[in-house]
């Protein structure tokens, strides 16, 4: 549906649109017109007018979030458009911004935040070309390195060495563009443009480059820090971590698989797992936790009881939970207060089905977000999954694949999903009459695409016609086989994917020499 332009945005299309006039004229628009004619040109793709008006951004702070966001003029949100012309023109701007001495405007620019730009799976623009966060990163080290360079060797301008402009943006580093972010960030503070990280993601890093890193970062600034895929942080590394360095104001952290094992713990371990717990105690404003795929068995109080601040979001997928952890988590003070939950990976029905309705009735006035993939939720359960989820009216979405849910069951259960007013996205299973008769869940990864996938075709038309009969057209429902899109994953796929090699290569020539060593 077309989102309505008022006619100062359709004369701000009309005026970048011409490239050669809008240049010549840009010294005698008002400053007032700049995020205007900013926004026009992003949605146009005026790559060189972007440049143009950056370069000569008259303004205090410029914030992308902001800019792209809904405005007045035009209200359709252009922050998840991450289109690679438009971004590379924005970021080249700001350097030249530094470099352009005949500047008609006063440079008074202090801040820019990129942090509101958002990674989606589908893109708009034309140019189908993306700029995600990992690029993001090396092209925003690139130019400030580029920038100290040019600096160094050419006669410049006294008052260029004045400009101090704090970049805010979220990191991605990988064993690819390690060197030059450490480069970037070392050479911080003689450079006019300083990076600033908000937040902090690493994946496929030794743990001796994540630790200097980090601490290169300034951490006492980060609001987001995930530990992600290949990096062999353990529970000791973490209690190191939270030892030698301060977070006083991370709100999200997301820790690597078996970052925990309870199943090999000694008494210096217990410790151990105390101090962590303690350690994030300190950090007030932390209210989002991830640690899937750990092995956290009857410790889930030990680490979250010691917290200050009620957590928003927590993800304990697949983290092998008992009874005693569920009852912590049903009567704790952060059920009141979660928005998001994974319990992906637990046998609900089986191990503590009151205890998670109590949990789901606690958070169901703010829940918005809930995943329970692979919980073996059958036919039998789905009408006292209806009666659970009845309160959560403000549910955004709900994923539950991997469940051994029959047609008729996934039928009953949509019909019931369109009375949720704010659900968005759904994400359901392949039915289980749509796998060969005996199949045993969870479903191995080799048996996972093996399903009748026209009766599956002709189920998922079904449900969307249920959705489609209750006016819910603005529900997407789907069925992501291999887990939820995730831009970073996306972007960073063929490092990660030949790191991942690496390494199994590693373990079986490991395992080859020990072999031979017993032969």
């Amino acid at each position: 549906r077309a989102t309505m332009k008022s006619l100062r945005f359709i004369s701000a299309e009309a005026f970048v649109s011409n490239a050669e006039f809008a240049k010549k004229s840009l010294g005698v628009v008002a400053h007032n017109l700049f995020p205007l004619l900013f926004k026009a040109s992003y949605l146009l793709e005026q790559g060189d007018m972007i440049h143009d008006l950056v370069e000569n951004w008259p303004h205090v702070d410029f914030n992308m979030g902001k800019l792209l966001g809904p405005t007045v003029d035009y209200q359709e949100d252009l922050s998840h458009r991450t289109c690679s012309v438009c971004l590379e023109s924005c970021l080249t701007g700001l350097r030249d911004y530094v470099l352009n001495h005949s500047s008609p405007y006063m440079k008074i620019l202090k801040v820019v935040d990129l942090t509101g730009i958002k990674d989606v799976e589908v893109q708009f623009c034309k140019c189908k070309k993306t700029m995600g966060r990992w690029t993001r990163t090396q092209l925003l080290s690139k130019l400030c390195l580029e920038l100290l360079v040019y600096l160094q060797q050419e006669q410049c301008n006294p008052g260029t060495f004045k400009i101090s402009i704090d970049v805010l943006i979220d990191l991605f580093v990988t064993e690819r563009n390690y060197e030059l972010v450490v480069q970037a960030l070392l050479k911080k503070y003689c450079c006019p443009l300083k990076i600033c990280c908000v937040a902090f993601r690493s994946d496929n890093l030794t743990l001796q480059k994540f630790f200097y890193i980090i601490k290169l970062t300034d951490p006492s600034l980060l609001r987001k820090l995930e530990i992600v895929h290949n990096v062999r942080l353990e529970m000791e590394h973490l209690e190191i971590l939270f030892n030698s360095i301060h977070f006083p104001l991370l709100m999200s952290l997301t820790l690597p698989a078996r970052t925990f094992n309870v199943r090999r713990f000694t008494a210096t371990d217990e410790q151990m797992l105390t101090n962590i717990g303690e350690k994030m105690g300190e950090m007030t404003q932390l209210t989002e936790l991830s640690m899937s795929f750990s092995i956290l068995t009857g410790r889930i109080q030990k680490l979250l009881s010691p917290l200050k601040t009620p957590l928003k979001m927590l993800d304990v997928s697949n983290c092998s939970l008992n009874h005693a952890d569920m009852a912590y988590l049903a009567h704790s003070f952060h059920a009141n207060h979660l928005e998001a939950l994974d319990l992906s990976g637990h046998d609900i029905p089986e191990l503590y089905p009151s205890t998670f309705f109590k949990l789901l009735s606690h958070s169901s006035s703010v829940l918005r977000s809930l995943t329970l993939e692979d919980c073996n939720i059958q036919d039998t359960h789905v009408n006292m999954l209806i009666l659970g989820l009845s309160p959560c009216q403000k549910l955004h979405e709900f994923k539950f694949i991997g469940n051994p849910l029959s047609s008729q069951a996934l039928k009953h259960l949509f019909t019931f999903l369109c009375e949720l007013p704010m659900l968005k996205n759904v994400e359901f299973p392949v039915p289980r009459d749509c796998y060969p008769i005996g199949i045993t869940y969870p479903i191995d990864d080799a048996s996972l695409c093996r399903f009748d996938h026209q009766k599956y075709e002709s189920v998922a038309e079904e449900l969307n016609l249920i959705l489609l009969q209750a006016n819910r057209e603005d529900v997407k429902a789907s069925t992501p086989l291999f887990g939820s899109y995730d831009a970073a994953v996306q972007e960073t796929n063929n490092e990660l994917g030949t790191s991942l090699i690496k390494s199994f290569k590693e373990t079986l020539e490991k395992f080859s020499t020990s072999f031979n060593k017993m032969s």
